[in-house]
């Protein structure tokens, strides 16, 4: 399924907005180039990634989430497969399964949140 097809839009210009932003965001990780990422995210961001379990870890400021997505996105040998994206105003849900190197593969969602053009908050969640 083409990423473009799965989004779903609220009609008002904040969810269009968010939407272009989750776009080009899935696509630093669909073709492993994470050039795009200084510019997609704000320099408040904070993510809280789906590791260590239970809690993962919490990355602050645009520097250090930049750096975690760019480390994910060039990962060699892996693969993000987008189940689908919704958005609604300020706010994205991303469901994905992640292929690892070895093969093997986890089911997750990050719900996203964007401010002022740019990322500023991102939670991620994995099954199991």
């Amino acid at each position: 399924m083409k990423p473009d097809s799965i989004i779903d839009i609220h009609p008002d210009d904040q969810s269009r907005e968010t939407a272009e932003i989750m776009r080009r965001f899935n696509d630093v990780f669909q073709r492993h180039d994470p050039s795009a990422l200084a510019e997609l995210v704000g320099e408040d961001c904070v993510i809280e990634n789906t590791v260590p379990a239970p809690e993962g870890a919490r990355h602050t400021g645009g520097e250090a989430c930049v750096g975690l997505w760019t480390a994910i996105a060039t990962e060699a040998g892996t693969r993000f497969d987008l189940e689908e994206t919704f958005v609604a105003g300020e706010r994205a849900t991303i469901r994905w399964r992640y292929w690892m190197a070895d093969g093997n593969s986890l089911r997750g969602v990050n719900l996203m949140r964007v401010a002022g053009g740019r990322i500023v908050e991102a939670m991620g969640y994995v099954k199991g």
